[in-house]
């Protein structure tokens, strides 16, 4: 079986230097490239919405929090269904149909909380902001048609998103390096494996058994 000279790997490695620094850039230029001229920027926008009691009696009981915290999951779901967002859809004149609002609308309950987070994901960051803003009031105007009750509180407004949600270039910029270098490495790895040529002495020794006497340098002068 043939052993791995991990040194003779470096040095060839080390050899290839050019191919490796090559394909990382092209690797990163062609990923920023994408990112800059190629994906469209998508903007987030979130608005919160707090269960709360609005009983004539002060006292939040034990048993007032929780039946927030189970009707906490059935108002997410209520967010999102075609009675809420046909209405948003109405309300705001939207060129879109339920399926792809419904795709543009993300609900999340914040864990062992009576919060519930409305975020809408569009390219247009004044429309993301108004879809998140109206679907909370649209949902809090639903739910005492639906209950009888009246529990739901908009605690924040949504706001215009300052960067897009879709890109992080620092972050994007150092995994098109890293994802480059790795290809470059991987690359040369499999040009080494397929290269029988020799290219040391002790390559000779190690695989016919014997001793070199002598070497003759490669003369590069003018011909």
């Amino acid at each position: 079986m043939e052993t791995v000279d991990i040194k003779e790997i470096v040095d060839y490695l080390k050899s290839k230097i050019t191919i490796i620094v090559l394909i990382t850039l092209l690797v990163t230029i062609l990923g920023v490239s994408f990112k800059l001229f190629v994906q469209v920027p998508k903007y987030s926008s979130s608005t919160t919405i707090l269960l709360i009691n609005n009983t004539s009696d002060a006292t939040l009981t034990y048993n007032d929090l929780s039946i927030n915290k189970n009707l906490v999951s059935t108002y997410s779901e209520i967010v999102k269904s075609k009675r809420v967002l046909s209405q948003v859809i109405k309300n705001l004149d939207l060129d879109y149909s339920y399926s792809e609002l419904n795709k543009k609308v993300d609900v999340s309950s914040v864990t062992n909380t009576e919060l519930i987070k409305i975020t809408v994901t569009d390219t247009n960051k004044k429309l993301a902001k108004d879809i998140a803003n109206e679907t909370a009031k649209v949902f809090s105007l639903e739910i005492p048609e639906l209950y009888n009750i009246s529990n739901v509180n908009i605690l924040d407004k949504a706001e215009n998103a300052t960067s897009p949600s879709n890109m992080n270039f620092i972050k994007e910029l150092i995994l098109f390096i890293i994802a480059g270098l790795v290809l470059g490495l991987g690359v040369v790895i499999v040009i080494y494996y397929f290269d029988r040529t020799i290219k040391s002495t002790e390559q000779i020794e190690t695989k016919i058994g014997l001793s070199v006497l002598g070497t003759v340098q490669e003369y590069k002068g003018a011909k």
